[in-house]
């Protein structure tokens, strides 16, 4: 099994730094994993939802360590190339919290960049909504 596509939502929250969507062997979508802001680093969460009892359970989520580490390997290295992106205007990128920028080694925003960017930031409620709503294939 491989993953075949990636597509990272980033949103601006302290903790909660992307919404990610992949596709597994061109075949089967998992959506709402999401890239969160660890004390030890960058980690991933699998999708999960709130039980009667208020504990939240994993959808989908691997059944092994090594399966779990190559998925967070490259669902990481996505969201490290967004932030990479983001540097360009003419890629389109989003905009990153600078303590985010300086902790993956990316330089500060210019003025005339972040004012360029400032429509394009999202919080992690607008980004779940458009998340939602268009469609992964869509772009």
């Amino acid at each position: 099994m491989r993953i075949t596509d990636i597509k990272v939502f980033p949103v601006r929250e302290d903790k909660l730094k992307a919404f990610i969507s992949i596709v597994l062997d061109e075949c089967f979508m998992v959506n709402d994993i999401k890239v969160i802001k660890g004390k030890e680093g960058f980690f991933i969460s699998m999708p999960s939802r709130r039980k009667r009892n208020g504990k939240f359970k994993d959808i989908a989520h691997p059944l092994n360590t090594e399966t779990r580490q190559s998925m967070e390997r490259e669902i990481l290295a996505a969201y490290e190339e967004t932030l990479e992106d983001s540097r360009s205007v003419e890629s389109g990128g989003v905009s990153i919290p600078e303590r985010d920028r300086r902790e993956v080694g990316i330089p500060p925003v210019t003025e005339e960049v972040s004012a360029e960017r400032d429509g394009s930031d999202k919080s992690a409620d607008e980004v779940a909504e458009h998340h939602l709503r268009d469609s992964f294939w869509g772009t």
